[in-house]
């Protein structure tokens, strides 16, 4: 049984004539009476009462019709569905970022795709960049935005470098300006209480190794939690804490933010997918906007 079989059948069925049910089909009536032949040979039982002048459904045509009807109509739901998603009127993006990136640079960048394609659904994943790796290898994630460099051992993905962005201290508005001069070197933070990141975090792990790097270990009065948590126990007083500057810039007035001194520190951040598959069309037009930010 063929779709175009369907197709010529209710056509006969609505018309009660061959010849007008051809022209509505366009296709000759030759062809389309060999059609529903063969439609009939297949089922074993004949679909019209032919007397002359008169055509009528059988039994087994009136059984078979709102059947057949619904057939077509699902085949046209379905190729309404699949252009409305090649058209970006209805999907999904499942797009895993770190915390500190949901809170600086998402939110502008998705409310300005969210105008552009309100039918699209997105779908955020935090984590840090080991985390989101795995989920982009095992399929979970369609993009991901990433600290460079990946971890070693890290899969297959196509990386495109986005924004560089300059890491910078928050303290307290209350408490006492950190560092000297407006700025903050890296040697100031051997004797300041550090508020930070739990393990597996970019920032930590920059951070440390920045520390290590003018040979001291930073010493935590507070450590393990999130961006927001991280932020609170600021400006709760507990320490300060190093953030990037897009983050910072969002903060509110009850935190001051202090720029690390030349050469400073900055980070690199990525849009990474699989080099194996491409994106969904939604997710390519979400990689388009990102790229945009970047450029």
């Amino acid at each position: 049984m063929q779709f175009q079989q369907l197709l010529y059948f209710v056509a006969v069925a609505e018309t009660r004539h061959f010849t007008r049910a051809a022209e509505r089909v366009h296709v000759s009536q030759p062809s389309l009476s060999q059609q529903i032949r063969a439609l009939e040979k297949e089922l074993g039982a004949e679909l019209f009462s032919r007397a002359r002048g008169n055509i009528a459904l059988t039994d087994a045509g009136e059984a078979l019709l709102p059947l057949a009807r619904r057939i077509l109509a699902d085949a046209d739901t379905a190729r309404i569905e699949v252009q409305e998603l090649a058209q970006l009127r209805r999907g999904r993006v499942r797009l895993g970022a770190t915390p500190s990136l949901c809170t600086g640079l998402l939110p502008d960048v998705l409310r300005d795709f969210h105008d552009r394609h309100p039918g699209i659904q997105l779908l955020i994943e935090e984590g840090g960049s080991h985390d989101l790796v795995r989920e982009l290898a095992r399929g979970a994630l369609d993009l991901a935005l990433v600290v460079l460099p990946l971890p070693p051992g890290s899969p297959a993905l196509r990386t495109v470098e986005l924004i560089h962005e300059d890491l910078v201290v928050v303290s307290a508005a209350t408490e006492p300006a950190p560092g000297t001069d407006g700025r903050v070197h890296v040697r100031d933070l051997r004797d300041a209480p550090l508020v930070m990141f739990r393990h597996g975090y970019d920032l930590r792990e920059l951070t440390v190794a920045a520390c290590r790097a003018e040979g001291f270990e930073p010493v935590f009065t507070v450590e393990g939690g999130e961006m927001d948590a991280v932020l609170g126990f600021v400006r709760a007083g507990l320490g300060i804490a190093v953030v990037p500057s897009m983050v910072a810039t969002r903060a509110g007035r009850d935190l001051r933010v202090t720029p690390l001194a030349r050469p400073g520190l900055r980070r690199t951040i990525a849009l990474a997918h699989r080099s194996d598959v491409d994106p969904p069309r939604a997710a390519r037009e979400l990689r388009r906007v990102l790229l945009g930010v970047g450029a």
